[in-house]
């Protein structure tokens, strides 16, 4: 399998199409075509991986700032939850 990296947010010409096959027994993959349909199978499977992938390399910069900086304290955490719901408020 071959894998194209990017560098430019223009899509690549020909958008790279491999067929895979795999098991699963468990119970969410079941439920996907119920949701989407069969036809909606491939794209919902490949938003929700690269949902993950994001997610992945949120936690990879969380972990990077606190070996610098430390975590941060519950009070900090709830100060900027404080200030990001009334970020949005009337003054």
């Amino acid at each position: 399998m071959a894998l194209r990296l990017h560098s430019t947010d223009e899509p690549p010409a020909e958008p790279p199409h491999q067929i895979r096959a795999s098991w699963c027994t468990c119970h969410p993959l079941q439920a996907i075509p119920e949701r989407v349909g069969k036809r909606g199978v491939s794209a919902y499977l490949e938003k929700a991986a690269q949902r993950q992938i994001e997610r992945n390399n949120l936690d990879e910069l969380i972990a990077d700032f606190d070996k610098v900086h430390g975590p941060a304290g519950p009070e900090a955490v709830a100060a900027k939850r404080a200030g990001a719901s009334n970020a949005g408020a009337p003054a």
